[in-house]
């Protein structure tokens, strides 16, 4: 379900320093204008929650920005009002009807709409479902301990107004070492981008998926997976991380699906000299909305 489609305010060579000029060149074919736009060379990412009905259950996998959320030092994500709700709805759920909220990591654009504006309070907007937080995050972005994150002030009010209502509320489960969701799904850690990021795998039958969340924002870190972004809290970490889960979709053809991709949003992999190559497209229409209508 997309919020929100388009630039983010940042270029590509900004957002991903590590990443080398020739690729954005070499690959320009495909990466623009979905995943940069040609004349700005601004990155432009989609803000999307993955709907998961698995053993009777709706799971929500990320969910973004959320409506009237005072973003200061995040403006693009500012005081949104989207029909993220009506959207979720005209899928066949009801905020009442989601049972299980997974947050891979706890920034800004993944935890919005954990929580909605109750008159001058923010309560849980899915009354009934259990949200899964990583405790390293959980701990990492309480701002009673106090850590300095790289992402400064981004994620300024993001853990008062879109986490903490939810744990006061006694529907947070905090887990650290794995997580089996069902029969099909499972959460491992995958720390780097931010300590406690995770990725959510998918297993059913001879299919696979795993959806990486932050793991990479665009599909060039598939070409250069040692390539981060400007707000991977552990460098070292993001690398190999993404280095062994991509490693594993490719050896298990198992699709990747990013959280901010736009375009066909997922991907087949295979390895490729000392990186990795789309193998396919997954079979999603690419967005074409632009950011004005996202609004």
């Amino acid at each position: 379900m997309w919020e929100y489609y388009g630039p983010v305010g940042i270029t590509a060579e900004t957002f991903f320093p590590e990443c080398s000029p020739r690729t954005w060149e070499e690959h320009s074919s495909w990466l623009e204008p979905h995943f940069v736009d040609p004349g700005t060379r601004v990155v432009n990412s989609a803000i999307q929650t993955w709907l998961l009905r698995s053993e009777g259950k709706n799971i929500l996998i990320d969910t973004g920005v959320g409506n009237h959320k005072e973003r200061p030092y995040s403006p693009v994500w500012s005081r949104l009002d989207t029909d993220f709700l009506g959207n979720l709805a005209r899928a066949g759920v009801r905020p009442e009807d989601v049972d299980i909220v997974v947050n891979t990591h706890l920034h800004v654009d993944h935890v919005g709409w954990n929580t909605r504006l109750d008159g001058r309070a923010w309560v849980p907007a899915f009354p009934n479902a259990t949200y899964l937080v990583h405790k390293a995050d959980f701990d990492f972005w309480n701002p009673d301990n106090g850590h300095k994150p790289r992402l400064g002030r981004g994620n300024q009010n993001v853990f008062e107004d879109s986490v903490a209502p939810v744990h006061a509320a006694g529907l947070t489960r905090l887990w650290e070492d794995a997580y089996t969701i069902d029969a099909g799904l499972r959460l491992e850690p995958a720390p780097g981008h931010t300590p406690g990021s995770s990725v959510v795998v998918l297993e059913s039958g001879a299919d696979r998926a795993v959806f990486v969340g932050d793991m990479l924002h665009t599909p060039a870190q598939f070409v250069e997976p040692d390539a981060n972004s400007c707000f991977c809290e552990d460098p070292a970490g993001a690398r190999a991380t993404r280095r062994r889960v991509l490693g594993r979709a490719a050896d298990e053809n198992a699709l990747v699906i990013p959280a901010h991709l736009g375009g066909h949003g997922a991907a087949e992999v295979i390895r490729e000299g000392s990186g990795f190559a789309v193998k396919s497209w997954a079979p999603f229409a690419p967005h074409t909305e632009t950011s004005e209508d996202a609004r």
